[in-house]
């Protein structure tokens, strides 16, 4: 039986006018939000007349819930802080007209929240009472439940909180830390929205912190959190692969290992793939996974984000009238809900799309615009691997993260370890990038946004240089060729014209014998999902001692964007 339910993100409109140099789209930028006179006004009647927009355009595609930001900006608490109680008090307001509009127009409302949100004041008055909090949290959703009828269920996560940057006094922290403590709570809250027949889904997403934080792979820590919760309210919703939303991931076999109604989710605006300022089709993995998946009796859903995601300067708005192209995003979106809604072919979509007679064009774009991102912008031979840190799987993309670019002495040392063929991995990218030409001109026959083909060719014209550097023996010559094709890349597209990739070079020393370095991932990092010996003794354990220890006596001393991008690194050792 195909999936019912297909969710799709509306966290877009709230961020016309949001000027922000480096963006946070993992939630609604509630600070950014009007709250009273005529700039309320005319922002709020914005927001409904995209989500409109927004509504009919997901519709069309085969959406039928949206997905809204969240619990914790529309519950009261008599201790809130006067400021956060009148905020409150106008997102109610606001947001109430918002789901009047999504449910006029025949989409299932849900809201999302983390777990756990708190203000100064809350946090003050809970400590870490974890009984007084979890009786908190459940008579928040008890609350949004009895206010917001057209709630049709809450979406929670327990494995990531608010990034650094968030200034909002309201702020989520990671509260769940065990799977025996996560499913109290969970069938605590699965009560309350039994009890009102709304839904509660579970997202298994988490960043590897606490003895929790392997619950995206690990079958035991699933098992446990899982166990004996039956209720009819309640769903679980996870990302397709074991990590984030990357490619040369498979699928996650902990699909296969669950008895409640579930939920698969992707990413249609790819954060770590362009953003939707270059095409990154899923289409080979959608198909795939939707074969894969088919004979399952309790796939329930599928969710899509086309706008959530990353901390980057690109911001592509989807479905929004006269905000820029969004064509990549909509490919994307397009094609998941009849593949898996009706096992319908992605050829068959795209020929409806762009007309039988420019069919085969786009289906070869679309395999070649696979290919660059598959073999270019990734390194198949480590994308390919299987490596566990703590209680993640290593990411099978390092030396490219959201908006930026890495070229440096350390990224060549880390990836001259793991890649044992470099010649194959320099044709590899060298062949992709032999695809741009052709590309060029279908996009052109096609309809589609040339400029984004070419600055994605000139980008990925620095990528293969920065392979070269990573990957062969050294070339003096080749740092300063990097520098030039970079102050190239710069020229070309400044930054009045288009958001761009940075590009961090340092070609500086990184004083670590390979030696050493084979020592340490073998000491660190493992090929299967079971923790060793080793892991149990010191990875897991001391050193997380150690690594706070290193922090308090060097706070400066590991990178920036290490320190201060979402949660920080710290969370990882926890």
């Amino acid at each position: 039986m195909p999936p019912g339910l297909f969710f799709i993100d509306a966290i877009g409109p709230f961020f016309r006018g949001y000027r922000k140099n480096r963006i946070n789209w993992s939630k609604i930028p509630f600070e950014h939000l009007e709250i009273q006179g005529d700039a309320r006004t005319r922002q709020w009647q914005g927001i409904a007349a995209d989500l409109k927009h927004f509504l009919r355009e997901a519709a069309a595609m085969g959406y039928n819930a949206v997905t809204f930001d969240d619990l914790a900006h529309l519950a009261r608490h008599p201790l809130h802080e006067k400021e956060v109680a009148e905020r409150i008090e106008v997102f109610r307001e606001e947001f109430k007209r918002l789901f009047e509009i999504t449910s006029e127009a025949g989409m299932a409302v849900f809201l999302t929240s983390d777990i756990l949100p708190l203000t100064p004041a809350l946090e003050a008055e809970f400590g870490g009472d974890r009984d007084r909090l979890d009786r908190y949290f459940t008579g928040q959703v008890e609350q949004i439940f009895e206010d917001f009828p057209t709630i049709a269920g809450l979406i929670v996560r327990i494995g990531e909180s608010d990034g650094l940057d968030v200034a909002d006094p309201i702020r989520t922290c990671l509260h769940l830390t065990t799977p025996a403590h996560t499913n109290r709570l969970l069938r605590q809250l699965c009560a309350v929205a039994e009890a009102r027949n709304r839904k509660l889904i579970l997202r298994t997403w988490t960043v590897g912190a606490y003895r929790i934080g392997d619950l995206i792979w690990h079958r035991r820590t699933l098992a446990e959190t899982l166990r004996g919760i039956d209720s009819p309210a309640f769903m679980v919703s996870m990302k397709h692969g074991e990590s984030d939303f990357f490619r040369h991931l498979p699928l996650n076999r902990a699909f296969f290992r669950v008895s409640q109604p579930l939920i698969i989710e992707f990413q249609a605006r790819r954060e770590y793939e362009g953003a939707g300022e270059c095409p990154a089709p899923i289409a080979s993995d959608l198909e795939h996974f939707a074969r894969a998946l088919s004979r399952l009796p309790n796939l329930a859903g599928v969710s899509v984000w086309c706008q959530t995601g990353g901390w980057h300067r690109f911001r592509r708005l989807a479905f929004l009238p006269d905000a820029g192209d969004d064509s990549w995003i909509r490919l994307n979106a397009m094609m998941i809900p009849p593949v898996f809604r009706d096992g319908e072919s992605v050829a068959s979509i795209l020929a409806r799309h762009f007309g039988p007679e420019r069919a085969a064009d786009a289906m070869e774009f679309i395999q070649a615009a696979e290919t660059v991102q598959a073999d270019l912008l990734y390194l198949r031979e480590f994308a390919t691997g299987k490596w566990f840190f703590r209680r993640v799987r290593i990411p099978p993309l390092l030396h490219l993260y959201w908006d930026r670019l890495f070229i440096n002495h350390a990224v060549r040392k880390i990836l001259r370890h793991f890649v044992r063929d470099p010649e194959s991995a320099i044709r590899e990218g060298e062949d992709a990038a032999l695809l741009f030409p052709r590309m060029i001109d279908l996009a052109a026959r096609l309809g589609l946004p040339v400029d984004d083909l070419e600055h994605w060719r000139d980008f990925c014209g620095i990528v293969l240089l920065a392979r070269r550097y990573y990957l062969l023996p050294y070339d003096p010559d080749l740092p300063e060729k990097i520098r030039a094709a970079k102050s190239a890349y710069k020229a070309r597209w400044p930054r009045e014209v288009r958001e761009r990739y940075r590009i961090k070079l340092s070609f500086e020393p990184f004083h670590l014998k390979r030696r050493t370095l084979g020592w340490a991932a073998g000491l660190l990092l493992r090929k299967k999902r079971g923790y060793r010996l080793i892991d149990h003794v010191f990875t897991l354990h001391l050193l997380s001692f150690a690594f706070r220890i290193f922090r308090k006596r060097r706070p400066q001393s590991l990178p920036k964007f290490l320190r201060k991008s979402a949660m920080g690194i710290d969370t990882l050792f926890r």
